[in-house]
């Protein structure tokens, strides 16, 4: 709008210059005169960082000397009106427009035919024309930036509202786990230490049968903790990792999931800790889920590549693909992504999502592990 506004004044001032720069009237008056309001409307349009109040003064100043010259500046009083209603508060900004229409008309009745109702008529429709587009502009700008604010606050609210709830299954996963240990495992632990302590006084008392019997109870207590603590473990672990390595519960879930998808496998396999198995594998099925749901894909490959220090997961397809920064309320469900991402990035690694409509969606993992030799 600023650039519109700029040529329309540029614009009415060469119509204005035209029959001065053809000899009639005072050309040289009227052609310094519209020269210097050109040039001083020019540096400060250019040149923004000037003050806009004198520089507003001193166009209105030119435009005023060049109009007593001629009648035919009357028409630059147009742009003038939005230069107000824009840059002036609203208890100057109407005053001056209705001084300018006042210039305007007194200049008009200076031509011949004197005043008469249409020289009046004319300026004052202008400038009411300019208020009201002005004000409709301020009004429709001001709704946007309340809009934007409203998504803007929905958004955040929405981001804190899904951290909230992440940390609060993290607290109460804590919770959980701390109660069975308390019940299970700190219990065991306790009784060998009073077992412990049980053997030793034995031992002290020369009452080795009794110290034997302590000990072999230390060892059944020891044993059922061992057992204990295996079942967290395995109660943590996915039931697809419970009977076949990552790769082979990576085939199994492509084919599942995705039927035309495929699986390929590179590099030779090594252990992993429990967390980055699960991870990819939690990854793997988001990923296929979201291809099955929505991208409406011909191919689909999942690639698991075992590098030393670091192992990789790619799925790609082929399918519709979207745009990740407007991915927001769009029905893609890119927050099952996100949380795998902070997922993966808890675990030291990085994932990345690339998509662009009609190009497919490429998801790559790569998770940071300790070199080991090939299983």
């Amino acid at each position: 709008m600023r650039l519109a506004l700029h040529g329309c004044f540029y614009a009415l001032l060469a119509i204005a210059l035209a029959p001065a720069a053809l000899g009639s009237g005072r050309p040289a008056a009227v052609v310094a005169a519209g020269a210097g309001l050109g040039l001083w409307y020019g540096v400060g349009a250019v040149w923004r960082t000037w003050r806009p109040l004198p520089w507003l003064a001193g166009v209105s100043a030119l435009w005023l000397v060049a109009l007593a010259l001629d009648h035919g500046f009357s028409y630059l009083a147009f742009p003038l009106f939005f230069l107000f209603l824009h840059l002036l508060p609203v208890r100057w900004s109407v005053p001056a427009v209705g001084a300018a229409t006042a210039a305007v008309v007194a200049a008009q009745a200076t031509t011949p035919g004197g005043l008469t109702a249409a020289k009046v008529v004319g300026p004052a429709a202008g400038a009411v024309v300019a208020v009201l587009t002005a004000y409709g502009y301020a009004a429709l700008y001001r709704e946007s930036r309340r809009r934007q604010q409203l998504i803007d606050d929905l958004v955040r609210t929405r981001d804190e509202l899904a951290a909230a709830q992440r940390e609060a299954g993290r607290l109460a996963e804590r919770q959980r786990l701390a109660r069975e240990i308390h019940d299970t495992l700190a219990q065991g632990l306790s009784s060998i230490v009073l077992l412990a302590r049980a053997a030793r006084n034995a031992e002290r008392a020369a009452d080795p049968a009794t110290a034997r019997a302590r000990i072999d109870e230390i060892g059944r207590t020891a044993a059922d903790n061992l057992a204990e603590a295996r079942r967290f473990v395995h109660a943590l672990t996915p039931p697809a990792l419970d009977d076949a390595p990552l790769p082979e519960a990576l085939r199994r879930v492509t084919a599942r999931t995705v039927p035309t998808a495929s699986f390929h496998l590179d590099g030779e396999p090594y252990p992993l800790p429990v967390e980055a198995e699960v991870a990819l594998l939690r990854l793997t099925q988001e990923a296929l889920a979201n291809v099955a749901r929505h991208a409406r894909a011909d191919r689909a490959a999942v690639t698991l590549a075992y590098l030393p220090g670091q192992v990789t997961l790619d799925v790609f397809d082929d399918g519709v693909g979207f745009t990740p920064s407007a991915a927001h309320g769009t029905g893609r469900p890119t927050f099952g992504l996100h949380g795998m991402r902070e997922r993966i990035a808890e675990l030291g690694g990085t994932l990345t999502v690339e998509s662009a409509p009609g190009e497919g969606t490429a998801v790559a993992a790569a998770l940071p592990v300790p070199a080991a030799e090939p299983a």
